[in-house]
C-alpha cells in the first residue's frame, strides 16, 4: 500500500503543476492589472507604477511564475493585498464558519440519500419508487440560487422561521445556520439519492440478494447486512471526495447569508484580484482534492478485504 500511495503522489505532481499554471495565466496574463483596480481609474502613471511596485508585478513575468511556484511549493502565501494580513491567518478564520456549515448539513445529507435509496430499492418498480425519483429529479433541475431565494424571502421574511442573514459561532450560532443548511441539503440531495439508488439496485439484482432471500433472510438484514455493507465502496467514494468542498465551503450559500467562510472570502478575492488570496485556496483545494482521492482508494481496502492497491 505504501507503494501504491508513493506513486500516486508523484503522479499528482504534474497535475498540481498544471493547475498552478493555469492560475498564474488567468490572474496575470488574462486577468489584467490588479493595480488599476487598487488605485481607480482616474490614477495617474506614478501611483500605479508605486502599487505595482507594491505588489511585486513590476516584475518580469518568468520571475513573478517562479516567486509562485516556490510559495505554492512551500505553502508561504504571503500577505493579502487588500487586507493586509497573512493569508493562512485568513484561511484559519475562514474554515471554521464553513465546516458549521457544511459538515452537519453534509452529515444529513448523506443519511437521508442513503436511506432513501434503501428504500427505493427495496420497492423498486412501484409507485413509491417512482415517485421519489421524479421528486428527486425535480429537486436537481430547480437552480440553487432559486432554493436560496425562495428561502430567505418566504421561510426567514415572510414566515419568519430563520433568521435571513448573520453568522454566530456554534452553539449559539445554530439558527442562523438552519435555513441554508436545509437550503444545502435540498440542493444536493436529488443527486445523491439517484447514485445510491443506482448502486443499491445493482446489489439488489447480484445472485447473493437471491439466495438470501430464499433462505428466508428477513429484508432488514438483507438490506443493512448485506447490500448495505457491499454498498459501501461506492458510498465511500462519494462521501470522502466531498470532504475538500466541504473544507473550502460553499460560494453561494456563504455569500448569500453572510457567512464569514473560505468560500466566502475566496468570492471577494475575486472580485477584488486579490491574488495572494486566491493562491492559497486553489493550492489547498487542489492539494486536499488529490489527498482525499488517494485516501478513497485506501478506503477500498479497509472497507472490502478483496481489494488489494498494488
Amino acid at each position: 500500500m505504501t507503494t501504491y500511495v508513493l506513486r500516486r503522489l508523484l503522479l499528482a505532481l504534474p497535475i498540481l503543476f498544471g493547475i498552478l499554471t493555469v492560475t498564474f495565466l488567468l490572474f496575470h496574463v488574462v486577468g489584467g492589472d490588479p493595480a488599476l483596480q487598487r488605485a481607480g481609474k482616474y490614477a495617474d502613471a506614478e501611483k500605479l507604477a508605486r502599487i505595482r511596485h507594491q505588489l511585486g508585478t513590476d516584475r518580469p513575468m518568468l520571475e513573478q511564475y517562479g516567486r509562485f511556484l516556490v510559495s505554492s511549493a512551500t505553502f508561504d502565501f504571503g500577505t493579502s493585498w487588500t487586507e493586509q494580513r497573512p493569508v493562512l491567518e485568513m484561511m484559519a478564520e475562514g474554515a471554521g464558519p464553513s465546516l458549521s456549515l457544511a459538515a452537519p448539513a453534509f452529515l444529513l445529507e448523506v443519511v437521508l440519500a442513503v436511506s432513501l435509496a434503501l428504500f427505493c430499492a427495496f420497492f423498486r418498480g412501484t409507485l413509491v419508487d417512482r415517485l421519489t425519483v421524479v421528486l428527486a429529479v425535480a429537486g436537481m433541475s430547480v437552480p440553487g440560487l432559486a432554493y436560496i431565494l425562495f428561502g430567505q424571502k418566504y421561510l426567514a421574511h415572510e414566515w419568519k422561521l430563520f433568521p435571513i442573514y448573520g453568522f454566530e459561532p456554534l452553539p449559539g450560532g445554530a439558527v442562523f445556520l438552519a435555513l441554508p443548511a436545509l437550503i444545502w441539503v435540498a440542493l444536493a440531495v436529488g443527486s445523491e439519492v439517484r447514485f445510491y439508488r443506482a448502486v443499491m439496485l445493482e446489489e439488489m439484482a447480484q445472485d447473493y440478494v437471491r439466495t438470501a432471500a430464499a433462505k428466508g433472510l428477513p429484508a432488514r438484514r438483507i438490506l443493512f447486512g448485506h447490500v448495505l455493507k457491499n454498498s459501501m465502496i461506492q458510498v465511500v467514494t462519494r462521501v470522502v471526495i466531498s470532504i475538500p468542498f466541504l473544507i473550502l465551503g460553499s460560494l453561494l450559500l456563504e455569500v448569500f447569508f453572510g457567512i464569514p467562510g473560505l468560500g466566502n472570502k475566496t468570492v471577494e478575492a475575486v472580485n477584488r484580484s486579490d491574488f495572494p488570496v486566491v493562491q492559497a485556496f486553489v493550492v489547498v483545494g487542489s492539494v486536499l482534492y488529490i489527498a482525499f482521492s488517494i485516501l478513497t482508494d485506501v478506503c477500498y481496502a479497509l472497507v472490502d478485504p478483496r481489494v488489494r492497491l498494488r
